[in-house]
């Protein structure tokens, strides 16, 4: 028998907002990235998005591309002091299910593991802040010359996370199927899927439908949805998607 973990997406499971949203607009405050760009770029992208007439995935992919121009032959110091900054404001607001969560399973003897499509910096700072034991986000590369070289292995979308799923388990001698997952999005379907005990923190509608589409995911995994003081669960069998 191998050790039990808990892997847990962090933007949108653990905590309220998007982790990336929130170094870019530091990055904005601290005149990395010029405010014209999110003006004319990437706030008509969350306009729409906010006002649920857009998609999530377009105005993310608008930050990633400006983010990632922005840090190409920065050197890597100054994004690792911009995240700890915003994790330093932000990690408290988090859901109260998965902060719960994280403290249950802490008290088990479980390792935690954070899986998450924001940049590494970010995601290693979250871990540090909630005694994490491993993580893996997405890495801007850095090259021969100590700057960013423009080259990413991301880690948002589900084949990745998958890969990193694999590799934990082999670095930590997993049980997978006695371990537990956490996400929010379908980049996290195939990490939800691998392991014994998934759970879909207020799930977005695509990754419902892969849901209810995948049987054995079906079976066993459990939804979850906390708005304002309220958290209940939902009967996947009685999903009813309008």
């Amino acid at each position: 028998m191998g050790q039990v973990a808990a892997f847990f997406d962090v933007d949108g499971t653990i905590t309220r907002e998007g982790l990336i949203s929130e170094l870019f607009r530091k990055m904005v405050t601290y005149e990395l990235i010029d405010e014209a760009k999110w003006q004319e770029e990437v706030k008509p992208a969350f306009t729409r998005w906010n006002r649920r007439i857009g998609d999530y995935d377009h105005y993310l992919q608008k930050m990633v591309d400006i983010y990632l121009d922005t840090v190409k032959n920065t050197q890597p110091f100054l994004i690792e002091y911009i995240a700890r900054k915003v994790i330093e404001q932000n990690y408290e607001r988090v859901y109260t299910y998965t902060r719960d969560k994280i403290k249950w399973h802490r008290s088990q003897g479980h390792l935690l593991i954070a899986i998450s499509g924001s940049p590494v910096e970010l995601v290693r700072e979250m871990a540090r802040r909630y005694e994490m034991d491993d993580f893996s986000g997405t890495v801007y590369e850095v090259g021969a010359d100590g700057t960013y070289s423009g080259v990413i292995r991301p880690m948002w979308d589900s084949r990745s996370k998958d890969q990193a799923v694999r590799a934990m388990a082999k670095k930590h001698d997993l049980d997978l199927d006695a371990c537990y997952a956490y996400g929010d999005t379908s980049g996290d379907f195939t990490m939800l899927d691998r392991v014994g005990k998934p759970f879909a923190i207020n799930p977005t509608r695509e990754l419902l439908e892969k849901i209810v589409a995948h049987p054995g995911l079906k079976k066993k995994i459990s939804i979850i949805v906390e708005r304002k003081d309220a958290t209940y669960q939902l009967d996947v069998d009685c999903l009813n998607l309008i």
